[in-house]
């Protein structure tokens, strides 16, 4: 991991491969480094951000019309210069970055070592050029794939060959590559972000696939040599919508998008006359709807946590048993998959590696599989071949805003759709619907909220530890505003369900520990104010936030966060606005790297 950029053309490539860097910086990194080709291969690494790798090639005046480029996210060795990509054999033939992880490097590197090669890194990446050299006599796409069937693990590369000028060859399994075609010039990354300034005209490759790419064509294979076609796909958004649009940090300008992109993801969904949904990328009957008699959900992080309001969702809306499962241990644990289960798998890159597992192993087992993912034409995505995009447009703060709560509206489009297949009657449906398209309205609410919860977040950015506690839908909602605190301002936050808190997590509260209590006026809440009276008598600061007016809470705070009354079911969209924004401020008043956390990526491609 992380980011990947390569370019052949008749450009001077380290503009375009910088440029390309730029717009990965939003996925998480510690080092940085390109390798250009001119003759010889003049390679430039730094750790730290992309812009000390632009002055130290400036310094360095190099230059090319080919190239390759990557950020890291240390796996295999520490963030040091040595261990930053591009990685080269050391004969100095091949140049190679790599996203993923090789898990059979150390007997690769092993055997290589014996046979006389040098290794000066301590990633898992540098046996890849090695092996490539190993393999190469005259043909590169052979030595390339010779190499590629030796690796186990997951890899997204793209290869120089320092004889072979304006020959780039770029290969999956695992990890993402797309190739952008442009006119006299071709290029190769790791995310659409990084080609949408050069092209929109892309090729997504498949796992066990290869591109040649020269600066006049691109060559599909497999990796035993056959040749493949594969349909251009068109980049539809408008790369304006990937700046910062004159906000300080791109996660409080998504904060703020968040109206129109859930204006975006339920457009033309709901049918207020039926009471029910239209998606139509599920690709299913009513009649197969009806025969679906258990949903799993799998996910990491946030998607686990809007999973975790979906199974809430499913179960009292449509009445189907739901149930979440971390991604990371669904294969591994042998998941029971019975005949009409809907296996539901969110990610908002659409290339989660752990996620991407599940979907593989839920297929293999003979569920019905359907994504959730914001992103067109991803892994996830293609794999699945049906479910429900987000729309809700880019999102490049590390952590999730927007797409959260599109992912959470989501689930709830598609808990009204499955409910009218089954017992939900119309009635019913309408009143879900009609709070449905009221969301973005509801989310404004929260927004017009800025001040109050700024002026909060200000009062307690000095404190180090906190609790979320929450009932019900709202209980993933704690663990959500939790992970947020935690993701950008680094102090320790933990979410609990509100009854938890007496289970032995009660014995960290004190007078340095305030509470957030999801005091929201939704059933379980005179549960939840007993629980705001345990936590005051162990002397701990309380934030309390409330549904509209509501003065049920005054009497135990003065720091009170309201959001629209609603129901339930909008409640935890709602709410977990409200906790964007105070993690937002509450971090900015720490002077953190808000949009780039130390030691987190974007999407996270490795298991």
């Amino acid at each position: 991991m992380c980011g990947i950029v390569g370019y052949t053309g008749d450009a001077p490539a380290a503009k375009l491969l910088l440029d390309g860097l730029s717009r990965l910086e939003y996925r998480g990194y510690d080092s940085a480094g390109l390798c250009l080709l001119n003759q010889d291969f003049s390679t430039v690494k730094t750790v730290g951000k992309v812009r000390n790798l632009a002055e130290k090639v400036r310094d360095c005046q190099v230059d090319g019309l080919v190239g390759i480029a990557h950020t890291r996210w240390a796996t295999h060795g520490a963030p040091l210069e040595k261990n930053a990509h591009p990685h080269l054999d050391d004969g100095g033939r091949v140049a190679v970055v790599h996203n993923g992880i090789i898990e059979n490097y150390m007997a690769l590197r092993s055997r290589l070592e014996k046979r006389g090669h040098k290794f000066i890194s301590d990633t898992d990446s540098e046996v890849i050029p090695h092996l490539i050299a190993e393999f190469y006599d005259d043909d590169p796409v052979q030595a390339v794939a010779a190499a590629l069937r030796q690796l186990t693990g997951t890899y997204g590369v793209c290869v120089l060959f320092r004889d072979l000028p304006g020959l780039m060859i770029a290969a999956r399994s695992g990890s993402p590559v797309i190739v952008g075609l442009g006119q006299g010039s071709n290029m190769a990354a790791s995310d659409v972000t990084a080609l949408i300034t050069h092209t929109r005209n892309v090729i997504y490759l498949n796992d066990g696939e290869l591109a040649v790419i020269t600066p006049e064509k691109v060559e599909l294979r497999t990796l035993a040599n056959v040749p493949i076609e594969r349909e251009i796909s068109r980049i539809t958004w408008d790369p304006d919508t990937i700046g910062k649009g004159g906000y300080e940090h791109f996660m409080i300008k998504e904060i703020f998008e968040q109206p129109e992109a859930l204006a975006n993801t339920i457009r033309g969904r709901v049918l207020p006359d039926d009471g029910s949904a239209k998606l139509s990328g599920l690709n299913m009957t009513p009649r197969e709807m009806a025969m679906i008699n258990r949903i799993v959900i799998p996910g990491c992080g946030s998607s686990l946590h809007s999973g975790l309001i979906g199974e809430y969702y499913f179960e009292d809306i449509a009445g189907i048993p739901a149930e979440v499962e971390q991604a990371a241990e669904f294969r591994y644990r042998n998941p029971i998959i019975e005949p009409n289960t809907l296996v539901l798998p969110i990610s908002q890159s659409g290339e989660t590696a752990d996620t991407l597992a599940a979907v593989r192993e839920a297929i293999h087992k003979g569920a019905v599989v359907a994504a959730i993912s914001n992103v067109v034409g991803s892994t996830i995505a293609r794999e699945c071949g049906r479910g429900v995009y987000l729309h809700a447009g880019p999102e490049i703060s590390v952590a999730s805003t927007k797409a959260f709560t599109c992912q959470v509206a989501a689930l709830l489009l598609m808990s009204l759709l499955f409910g009218r297949s089954r017992r939900l009657s119309g009635e019913d449906g309408r009143e879900i619907g009609a709070e449905i398209a009221r969301l973005p309205e509801l989310v404004q609410s929260v927004l017009d909220e800025f001040p109050t919860i700024e002026r909060i977040a200000k009062k307690y950015a000095a404190f180090n530890d906190f609790f979320f506690i929450g009932r019900g839908c709202l209980y993933p909602v704690a663990l959500e505003g939790a992970l947020k605190l935690k993701e950008v301002s680094y102090v320790h936050a933990e979410g609990y369900h509100a009854a938890e808190l007496k289970h032995g997590p009660m014995s960290l509260l004190g007078d340095r520990v305030p509470v957030i209590a999801l005091a929201n006026r939704i059933p379980g809440q005179e549960k939840l104010l007993g629980n705001i009276e345990e936590c005051l008598a162990r002397r701990s600061p309380v934030i309390a936030v409330v549904s509209g007016e509501d003065a049920n809470v005054a009497k135990y705070t003065s720091d009170i966060i309201r959001v629209p009354a609603s129901s339930r079911y909008a409640a935890p969209i709602t709410t977990v606005v409200a906790l964007q924004i105070f993690a937002y401020c509450f971090a900015r008043e720490r002077k953190c790297d808000i949009d780039q956390p130390r030691n987190l990526a974007k999407s996270v491609t490795v298991e």
